[in-house]
């Protein structure tokens, strides 16, 4: 037991169920509602366990017992294949709809409304362009409660976007762009990091995430911190 607890101590900084944001919740919302008919299950399944293992176990008393030839039961088939389905069809329905409306979209499929920030993932480092051109490396600065278009692409390798608090992680693809939003952020500090093996130096291609008010955001905007020639 030790060793397992120590190993989940490498886990602290992911923190996906603990959403900071819109976008997050509805993420945990999925793992909570699958592990919650998951435990259901297991927990059925444990208890006729159970209760088979000790009901029909052998005794001195059952030694010459023969079991009944049982051709089949058509009400236990029926129960045993309609529940799952019941159970398959309420996972599906919110996991088809969430995942649909999560996914990365195309530059045709995006409203110009909003606040966009260009994303830009080359090994091993990460650039952010804000509207006004200000353009810094390694550091994203959002408002809170806004929809944040992120307009993903790659210099090189296919990356990952990934920011475990307020999203689940996106490919970043070479030679395309993928359109990803963040909805209503709250004010914190984050850690975003690459999540796909891009290379040697995979491990340090992380970036710093803070959301802040507007009023701080359009005042981060307004200040010359330009970094487009920054290695």
């Amino acid at each position: 037991m030790l060793p397992f607890i120590i190993l989940l101590a490498g886990c602290q900084s992911i923190t996906v169920l603990d959403p900071k944001s819109s976008t997050g919740k509805e993420q945990a919302y999925l793992i909570w509602f699958s592990l919650a008919i998951m435990a259901i299950v297991l927990l059925v399944v444990f208890i006729l366990f159970t209760r088979f293992v000790i009901r029909y176990r052998y005794t001195e008393k059952k030694s010459e017992f023969i079991p009944q030839d049982i051709k089949g039961n058509l009400k236990y088939e029926l129960t045993w294949t309609i529940i799952p389905f019941i159970l398959l069809a309420v996972l599906a329905v919110p996991t088809l709809k969430i995942t649909f409306d999560q996914s990365p979209k195309t530059e045709a499929e995006t409203n110009t409304n909003g606040i966009h920030i260009n994303v830009t993932a080359e090994q091993f480092r990460w650039t952010f362009e804000h509207k006004n051109s200000k353009t810094v490396h390694n550091e994203l600065i959002i408002p809170e409660n806004k929809d944040i278009t992120f307009h993903l692409s790659s210099k090189d390798v296919i990356h990952s976007f990934w920011i475990p608090e307020l999203a689940g992680k996106v490919d970043v693809i070479p030679n395309k762009e993928l359109i990803y939003v963040i909805k209503n952020a709250e004010i914190g500090e984050y850690d975003g990091k690459c999540a796909e093996f891009c290379g040697i130096q995979h491990a340090n291609m992380t970036f710093d995430v803070k959301v802040v008010s507007m009023e701080k955001y359009n005042q981060y905007l307004k200040q010359s911190s330009n970094q487009e020639n920054e290695d």
